[in-house]
């Protein structure tokens, strides 16, 4: 299954290891996007322009010329064992390539938020004995049906593609039948008892990653979970990114909205055949994603989101029909998605309320989702605040010397001893790279230690030695004039060392600045103080990594005890499926945006003044 048409030129086989894809693509197309063409895109932080050096993988088969991107980002004996950059890498011959595992498995938290919520799903099954029709009784197949649903409680409507289906469904099932209902639309008529088979998917549509849970409308229960990267990543790793490959060019919009469907269909393929329920069973999937996802999924053009005064096309809850935006679920099928509140805190923050119940508690609670946009909510049922805090990709591990994504051998914790280094990696393999909470707990951990100071400036060997163990001090060293500590070498990695340097300091102070200065001044706007705050709640994949004194040492949520900062997961993901199994609650979301007053940082003159004040650490002695 491919995203697009592949033009009609000369196709070359490219195979891609370890999983052995294989795809055929034309003569001059980067191996970049040949991956993204067998549903396994290869990671790029800087869009496939050859400025990241990210995308690295080894021809072992076939010919590709060294270009200038390469020599600048792979040493000469990679180039000479045949290391290329993807993106810069053209296919010209027949191929094999072998792509380095922590470039391809996105890893993704996946938790419950603790919310019982009532089963009332938006689709119904509703098994009918219909009498058929008589001289004395001329009825239309449609008002047979819509009578026969009133006597049961529901409204009925249905659109052409079902009423051409009636006579044969019904007179074929002989009037015993199972009517499927969205809302009031009728959405299939099947033969014989089906109700015992109704099923969705809840989508969290993120900019990286997509996660997919399959739930049985009838009980609630979740059958299958897949996440996969975003094939969309192809063309960078951030919305500016992508609405960039948009501009000016109608393809380029296209080309996105095919892979966000590509990418969507693959899921639903993969959890089908996991759980053997079969897509035609499929009647309602519910997505929450940020405004441009959403935008892009519909096909509609995200450009003025990015420009004053960020007005989208559309922002409300939509119901539409799934084979509108080319998703393969039951062919009459629908999809609901989640409203926004902001042109940058979208229905994944909509979903994240709504699965954590912010605005509806008498508790003041500030709602933290800590990734490439850091979106922010503060607030209980009498009012809630909400804002959007742009951190860049520092926290998903670009901008990051040694930075990656979570992903086998990325490091996810660091513990700083009075003379070791543990370092916990993801599947416990040996230490490739740094990802967002490992770059986390680096900083607090040199900070706490002393290696660092409040402002971020990392201690040379020669001021610490002395005052902390020579095995800690001997760790800082200078590399290419920048100054750095060495987290593992070359020979506990089996490769390259990994390092974290002074310029990599800089960038998380900035990352962290941003989300830091965005709460200051939603909590300046309530006027209210850390020791106001019953709760902070890490939300996203990332903010379930991270640990939470690390987070209070550098400054990134305020100084509150410990026991009141708590991870609740992916909750735009449980929002999504709050939203498809309970049409009360996705009222709930659809009055949302109404409730909650968005607050533009852009336009503050104070803002510039409070990040300032953020970048650096708070007082050690400051903390609960």
């Amino acid at each position: 299954m491919e995203p697009t048409t592949i033009p009609k030129t000369e196709k070359v086989k490219v195979t891609f290891l370890p999983k052995e894809t294989t795809t055929r693509v034309p003569a001059g197309t980067t191996l970049f996007h040949a991956a993204a063409w067998t549903g396994q895109p290869i990671e790029s932080t800087c869009g496939g322009r050859g400025t990241c050096g990210k995308c690295r993988v080894q021809v072992i088969e076939g010919s590709t010329p060294i270009t200038p991107a390469d020599l600048q980002h792979l040493s000469q004996e990679d180039l000479t064992t045949g290391w290329r950059l993807s993106c810069q890498a053209e296919v010209r011959d027949e191929m094999v390539v072998q792509v380095p595992r922590l470039l391809t498995t996105p890893k993704t938290a996946m938790f419950g938020v603790g919310r019982q919520v009532l089963l009332d799903p938006n689709v119904h099954k509703v098994r009918l004995k219909l009498e058929e029709p008589t001289l004395h009784d001329q009825r239309s197949d449609f008002q047979r049906l819509k009578d026969a649903l009133l006597e049961e409680g529901f409204a009925m409507s249905a659109d052409l593609a079902v009423l051409r289906s009636l006579p044969t469904a019904l007179r074929g099932a002989e009037f015993d039948v199972t009517a499927v209902l969205s809302g009031e639309t009728l959405v299939a008529v099947e033969p014989g008892d089906t109700t015992g088979e109704c099923y969705g998917i809840a989508f969290d549509l993120g900019t990286t990653t997509i996660v997919g849970t399959l739930m049985d409308l009838n009980n609630g229960e979740t059958r299958a979970v897949i996440s996969t990267l975003n094939a969309q990543a192809i063309h960078g790793g951030d919305v500016l990114s992508r609405i960039s490959h948009t501009m000016g060019k109608k393809e380029g919009l296209e080309e996105l909205q095919h892979l966000a469907a590509f990418t969507i269909n693959g899921i639903i393929e993969r959890v089908t055949a996991e759980s053997g329920v079969p897509a035609s069973r499929l009647y309602e999937i519910t997505v929450a994603g940020n405004l441009t996802m959403i935008h892009l999924l519909m096909g509609i053009d995200p450009e003025p989101i990015s420009v004053t005064p960020f007005a989208a096309a559309a922002a409300h809850g939509i119901d539409l029909k799934a084979r509108e935006i080319g998703i393969s679920i039951h062919p009459e099928g629908r999809v609901y998605l989640f409203p926004a509140i902001g042109a940058y805190v979208g229905g994944d923050i909509v979903a994240g309320l709504l699965a954590t119940a912010v605005p509806r508690g008498d508790k003041l609670r500030l709602f933290v989702d800590v990734g490439t946009n850091g979106e922010i909510a503060l607030g209980h049922e009498q009012r809630t605040v909400a804002t959007a805090a742009p951190a860049g990709p520092a926290f998903e591990g670009a901008e990051i010397s040694c930075g990656m994504r979570a992903t086998t051998g990325a490091i996810e914790g660091v513990q700083i001893t009075d003379d070791t280094v543990v370092l916990q990696t993801i599947d416990d393999a040996p230490p490739v790279g740094l990802c967002g909470s490992g770059l986390v707990d680096v900083v607090a951990q040199l900070y706490r230690r002393g290696l660092m100071d409040p402002t971020g400036r990392m201690r040379s060997a020669d001021e610490v030695r002395g005052l902390v163990p020579d095995a800690l001090a001997s760790r800082l060293v200078n590399v290419e004039g920048v100054r750095a500590f060495v987290l593992a070498t070359a020979d506990e990695t089996g490769g390259r060392p990994v390092v974290f340097t002074q310029k990599d300091v800089r960038q998380l102070q900035f990352a962290k600045g941003s989300i830091a200065s965005g709460i200051k001044v939603l909590m300046n706007v309530m006027g209210v103080k850390p020791e106001d705050l019953h709760e902070v709640l890490l939300a996203g994949a990332f903010g379930s990594y991270i640990h939470p004194d690390a987070a209070r040492i550098i400054g990134l949520v305020p100084a509150v005890a410990l026991d009141r900062i708590r991870a609740v997961g992916n909750a735009a993901g449980e929002g999504a499926k709050i939203g498809l199994l309970s049409y009360r609650e996705r009222e709930a979301a659809e009055a949302m945006p109404a409730r909650v007053e968005y607050i533009e940082l852009s336009g503050r003159e104070d803002f510039n003044d409070i990040f300032m004040g953020v970048l650096g650490f708070p007082p050690l002695d400051s903390l609960p």
